[in-house]
């Protein structure tokens, strides 16, 4: 009854998400008007549910659905290999642990917008500052939907189940008073991550290296989510889908000019 509840939440949202990237616009960027930009960003994102359910939910949102449904029946079997893995308990994932925990995941997805933007202003670079600001509205927009999730869901993370818990049983039982949202639904890292990626692969996009390194970054620190036991595998995922479809609202339009760094 509970994962058919979080289903039926992953799929509202899951629907207003991809329905908000749909009618694509140009708008500008700028400190002054990041705080509307997010105002108005957040007013589409949660008023497109009612157009959803009128308009029919399109097939790349069903097939995050799906994927994210399978992932919750696999979840309570992938929690505890994990946990027992011998991966994590060798020297290298041991550190990369470490230096991918949540803390300090939390400093460089604050970090690297803001260094973008000082950096395209100390540079003289209108177009890396913009590209800065944009990120920096994408994680935004990214961690406000997942915080909101979050206190919805109220999942326990594996760490909370004990090396003896129950790992089916997680829907609506933390008992986490995080300020971030007390749930794990989904990965707010994985969001802000692949959202942020999502914007760099969009704007360097005549760089080939661009769009792997952004997303395999972003990947990387999605897979520390899993290796730290902070999320499962279905928090991951779509926490990946949710910001990469937020990236996507926050890039509007795409520039057909060749991107050349910064300008």
């Amino acid at each position: 009854m509970k994962i058919g509840r979080a289903i039926g939440v992953l799929a509202a949202i899951a629907v207003t998400a991809w329905r908000a990237t749909g009618k694509r616009r140009t708008r500008p960027a700028s400190p002054g008007k990041t705080l509307p930009n997010l105002i108005a960003d957040q007013k589409r994102i949660w008023s497109y549910p009612l157009k959803a359910a009128r308009d029919g939910v399109p097939t790349p949102a069903l097939l995050v659905i799906g994927t994210t449904a399978a992932l919750f029946a696999l979840d309570p079997v992938l929690a505890p290999w994990l946990r027992d893995a011998v991966l994590n308990e060798t020297p290298f994932f041991r550190r990369f642990n470490e230096v991918l925990s949540g803390r300090n995941m939390a400093r460089a997805i604050n970090a690297v917008p803001l260094s973008f933007y000082a950096g395209g202003a100390l540079c003289g670079s209108s177009y890396g500052s913009q590209t800065g600001l944009l990120a920096g509205e994408a994680a935004a927009n990214a961690e406000i939907l997942a915080i909101a999730m979050k206190y919805a869901d109220r999942r326990m993370r594996p760490t909370e189940a004990g090396l003896n818990g129950d790992f089916t049983h997680t829907w609506f039982r933390t008992k986490n008073r995080a300020i971030d949202g007390p749930g794990c639904f989904p990965s707010g890292h994985t969001a802000a991550a692949f959202a942020m990626a999502t914007v760099f692969a969009d704007r360097y996009q005549g760089h080939r290296w661009a769009p792997g390194l952004a997303f395999g970054l972003a990947g990387m620190v999605g897979l520390s989510r899993i290796t730290t036991r902070s999320h499962f595998p279905s928090d991951v995922f779509f926490g990946a889908a949710l910001g990469y479809s937020i990236g996507h609202f926050v890039i509007l339009p795409r520039s057909r000019a060749t991107l050349r760094g910064f300008r």
